[in-house]
């Protein structure tokens, strides 16, 4: 067997491996993070003083995001994403963060802006911005190209044809497993008629230099001498 045959055999084996590996293993890489594009607020609740503003999500108050220049209200502020305290928030495909805008109270308990379920789902336009638009509150974009091409998020909140939703959910899985098998399958079965051609090849490739040599010793009259 040539060198030439061996690297390309390992070549093409590690071609395999990485093919298998990133075909049946991209659900790993579910998250995307998310930046503040703008935000407008409607409404103040504090009486004295200036407004601070924050976001954060339930369960991660250490990751906090204060925004030291939102201090007015009726004013659009725009961020180019690369701010020190950007990216906002990490999102994952298939769960969804219960998060909101607050601002600070000195005396009682934190005022709320607004509370939802942030979800990656929510960014469906191609160049992935979220809008959130709370009458008398606030008016914010996100931004989020990644999660475009996340899978759908999940709500932790209950729905109707769960049992419809899960057999389709198994289906698609089903087909999935069964096309990649079959891809993979393929491909090896290629792989051996390629090794098989070429050990063919080499074979008559060293045969035509053998004949070539018994033609060279009868040219020169060169034999088996007794």
């Amino acid at each position: 067997m040539s060198i030439r045959h061996l690297l390309n055999s390992r070549i093409f084996s590690h071609l395999l491996v990485w093919w298998i590996f990133f075909g049946c293993f991209t659900g790993l890489i579910s998250s995307a993070v998310v930046t503040l594009h703008s935000i407008e607020i409607f409404n103040t609740h504090e009486l004295i003083g200036k407004p601070t503003v924050y976001f954060v999500c339930k369960g991660e108050k250490e990751n906090r995001t204060e925004l030291p220049d939102v201090t007015k209200t009726g004013i659009v502020y725009s961020f180019k994403g690369e701010e020190s305290w950007q990216p906002l928030i990490e999102l994952e495909s298939k769960k969804c963060k219960r998060c909101g805008f607050y601002e600070k109270d000195t005396i009682k308990s934190d005022d709320v802006f607004h509370e939802w379920e942030f979800c990656a789902s929510d960014f469906k336009t191609p160049d992935g911005k979220y809008v959130l638009f709370k009458e008398k509150e606030l008016n914010v974009t996100f931004r989020c190209p990644e999660c475009t091409s996340l899978p759908a998020a999940s709500n932790t909140a209950p729905e109707k044809h769960d049992d419809r939703n899960g057999m389709h959910v198994a289906v698609v899985i089903l087909i999935s497993v069964l096309v990649s098998a079959v891809t993979i399958i393929a491909l090896v079965g290629a792989y051996k008629f390629w090794q098989k051609k070429k050990r063919q090849q080499d074979q008559a490739r060293f045969l035509k230099l053998f004949e070539e040599g018994d033609d060279i010793e009868d040219e020169l009259g060169l034999g088996t001498v007794i």
